[in-house]
């Protein structure tokens, strides 16, 4: 293995910012990536995984480790009780795996349609939308373990998932790169319309019994009213991480604050089975006062949906960092919330 020195970042991420790569190697199968692990080892030199770079900010300065880029490929099935298991390697596009199980009928996955980035990202974040989590269907995750160096199968109940969060985000983040998730999918079932928006424009097609297609057309066209799936060059707020902040979840005394300061019964909420309450994390955005395309310098938000940071041309991961904390801090002290963001950051000084 021979890594590359100083790889720019930027052109592997979709915000399109950042510095380079102290050292950079892409990983064509799992031998490669066993070969990296021991390679950043043997030079002290944290490890780091990079895989579509939808969800990523790199810092300006770059990052003073191995970058590994993911692109282990192979997609598996086999019929399991009644279901299809189906087993994709991490470096597989996500989308192209949804495809796949709608094209064939197997229900689970078809409202995460045209979310960006690759199969190993999905368990790390929980990957959600429109009613759906992947942890619906995870049944393992084949992950390496950069501590012990060794290859362990995880199964669901292991993963630690949670609302966008899981163990190999949450406990010790880079802990785990995964090479192998396993999804549980059922043949023939039937597809899941949970959320309005979906609900209307299906309604609006006049498709009243949507088949897995159907979905999937229906989440890919409100996906890209909203600039959400990034595959359009032309559109002007491409450079994006899609959400850049999860959707608050907090406690009835903190609701009750919250409710206080907007004074707006109309607030959107929607009641979790713990007793808790999960917040729009765009109405609140809007609600503090910054409109869609609202922007600072070359930063700003998507003029299609509050919750997307938009990097114009001549954006710095700086100014990204900035315009994000600037919202945090409005919406925390007129809303009463302090937002989490989303995608992961890589700063160079951190190890």
């Amino acid at each position: 293995m021979t890594p590359q020195e100083n790889v720019p970042l930027a052109p592997y991420t979709t915000l399109g910012v950042g510095g380079p790569a102290r050292w950079f190697v892409e990983a064509h199968d799992e031998y490669a990536v066993l070969d990296a692990l021991d390679w950043a080892r043997s030079r002290a030199l944290p490890l780091r995984v990079l895989g579509g770079g939808s969800n990523l900010v790199v810092a300006d300065a770059g990052v003073e480790a191995l970058v590994v880029k993911i692109d282990l490929r192979g997609v598996y099935t086999r019929e399991a009780d009644g279901a299809i298991e189906l087993t994709a390697a991490a470096g597989e596009p996500w989308d192209g795996l949804v495809r796949r199980a709608v094209e064939h009928g197997w229900a689970g996955i078809e409202c995460l349609s045209g979310i960006p980035g690759l199969v190993g990202a999905t368990p790390m974040q929980n990957v959600g939308a429109y009613g759906q989590e992947v942890s619906d269907t995870v049944t393992t995750v084949r992950a390496l373990d950069t501590r012990d160096g060794r290859i362990h199968a995880l199964a669901n109940r292991e993963c630690g998932f949670a609302y966008r969060d899981s163990r190999f985000k949450r406990g010790e983040p880079g802990r785990w790169v995964v090479l192998s998730v396993s999804y549980r999918l059922a043949p023939g079932g039937l597809s899941t319309v949970r959320y309005a928006d979906i609900e209307k424009h299906l309604e609006d097609r006049r498709i009243f019994a949507p088949t897995l297609a159907d979905v999937r057309e229906s989440v890919l066209t409100v996906r890209r009213s909203k600039s959400m799936v990034l595959d359009d060059p032309h559109d002007p707020n491409r450079r994006s991480c899609g959400s850049f902040f999860t959707n608050p979840i907090v406690s009835p005394a903190e609701l009750a604050e919250v409710e206080a300061r907007v004074k707006d019964p109309a607030m959107p909420r929607w009641p979790q089975a713990d007793g808790r309450v999960k917040l729009s994390a765009a109405w609140l955005i809007e609600r503090a006062g910054f409109k869609r395309g609202h922007h600072r310098g070359n930063v700003g938000l998507s003029t299609r949906h509050a919750l997307a940071v938009v990097a114009h041309e001549g954006a710095r991961a700086a100014d990204v960092i900035a315009f994000a904390e600037h919202l945090r801090a409005t919406v925390e002290e007129r809303c009463g919330v302090r937002l989490t963001l989303e995608p992961v950051v890589w700063d160079h000084a951190s190890r």
